[in-house]
């Protein structure tokens, strides 16, 4: 047997019968964000590293261990984007975008980590990104939820998540806290795993979003840094929350919920669920303001949220909400020469006049009943039947393959006719 080559662990393929529940979520992604003013961008999948090392920071398990980092053929350090708020930055930097200037962008597209591959984890993943620059005031941050919160009712998954706040405040109110945490957490180095002995020294903060069971109670005792939010921070983090209330959001005030990247700052979020096991963070957002200044820009103001599709998707799976999605509106059957011909022929008058069918017209030959088996095996609902006989009396027969109706003759007006009512054209 042949040793066939197979995809990288971790990048997977999405077959044909997956793409419909790819291409229906994929567009009502779009229509939300459209119907929010949201302008998308297209961004390069390969950057330079240096841009990942000034925005992610060098001493991170994602520049450290999971970038897929290479040295093209003049030298240059490149890198698979992990992730695509620094590239939207670097674009909108790039190309004068942030003088003076509102946006509010989105993109989509893969993402390269080199991590452990599990369900829900990929080495190849597609994520959708959302930006705002520009905006300083807690409505913005509101404005963001709200978009997700429509995009999970228009997806049927409303329920099935729950939204997550907290305020990290200041960088220089987080500093503070940040040498406050560090002495609670070296008072009690016996009890912290070998993550947290890492983190304590280059993010202790991360130490707080640890999964290990043992460590719980010690971080539930730690000092919380919204004791030490200055009134600015306060303010916004009450008016945000203030505003989701009047609009019936519901929240959980979660205040070991933080970020792995010092670059964030107020507000961060994250919707969560229950229903997908430990990778169970569906959307993760929140302000970056910094970022902006760290990556040669001038001060200004940024928030965005970024959602790794293929979690979405089983999401959807298992609280049954993926749609039924057919490939196929009506199948053509054609049996002899001269009805290949003319089928050929209806076939292109018909893609014209009703748009948005779905048309597949037999290819390679076949008997009728073969001709049937295609059509009934593609899911198609209706099938018309073109033979050598139907051609010389310019008919054509119609046979509803989802019900008991009987085939009905009829001519090329009435099939038109039909078929776009079908499609709600007439």
């Amino acid at each position: 047997m042949a040793n066939n080559i197979q995809a990288i662990r971790g990048m997977h393929d999405v077959l044909p019968e997956q793409t419909p529940i790819w291409q229906y979520t994929e567009q009502v992604l779009r229509d939300v964000l459209s119907a929010y003013g949201y302008s998308e961008i297209r961004l390069p999948i390969v950057e330079k590293t240096e841009l990942f090392k000034r925005s992610i920071g060098e001493v991170t398990d994602i520049v450290e261990k999971e970038m897929y980092t290479f040295d093209d053929r003049n030298g240059d350090s490149l890198t698979l984007r992990p992730e695509g708020t620094a590239g939207c930055l670097r674009a909108c930097l790039e190309h004068g975008l942030l003088h003076n200037q509102v946006h509010r962008l989105w993109y989509y597209g893969p993402m390269y980590r080199h991590e452990r591959p599990q369900k829900g984890r990929y080495r190849q993943f597609i994520q959708l990104g959302v930006e705002t620059y520009g905006m300083s005031g807690p409505d913005i941050d509101a404005e963001l939820i709200l978009i997700m919160d429509r995009l999970w009712k228009k997806l049927g998954i409303r329920d099935k998540v729950r939204l997550q706040l907290n305020s990290l405040g200041t960088i220089a109110e987080r500093l503070v806290y940040r040498e406050t945490l560090v002495t609670y957490f070296q008072a009690h180095l016996a009890e912290l795993d070998e993550d947290s002995l890492r983190r304590l020294e280059t993010n202790p903060l991360r130490i707080l979003d640890t999964k290990n069971p043992a460590m719980q109670k010690l971080v539930a005792d730690a000092p919380e840094l919204m004791a030490y939010l200055g009134d600015e921070s306060l303010k916004h983090f009450n008016t945000l929350t203030a505003t989701l209330d009047d609009l019936g959001i519901s929240y959980e005030v979660t205040t070991r919920l933080v970020r792995g990247l010092d670059y964030y700052s107020k507000t961060v979020f994250e919707w969560v669920t229950d229903e997908l096991g430990s990778q169970g963070t569906v959307c993760a957002g929140g302000r970056y303001d910094s970022l902006i200044e760290q990556l040669g820009g001038k001060p200004n103001f940024a928030v965005g949220f970024a959602m790794g599709i293929e979690r979405l998707l089983a999401l959807m799976e298992v609280s049954g909400n993926v749609p039924l999605a057919r490939t196929v509106d009506v199948y053509m059957i054609r049996v002899g020469e001269t009805a290949e011909r003319e089928g050929l022929r209806f076939a292109e008058t018909i893609r014209n006049e009703v748009p948005g069918l779905k048309l597949q017209m037999n290819c390679g030959g076949g008997s009728f009943k073969s001709q049937f088996k295609k059509a009934d095996k593609i899911g198609a609902e209706y099938a018309i039947i073109l033979g050598e006989d139907e051609v010389s009396r310019g008919e054509f027969g119609l046979k509803s393959l989802r019900s008991e109706q009987d085939q009905q003759t009829l001519s090329r007006e009435q099939i038109i006719t039909f078929l776009q009512e079908l499609c709600g054209l007439s």
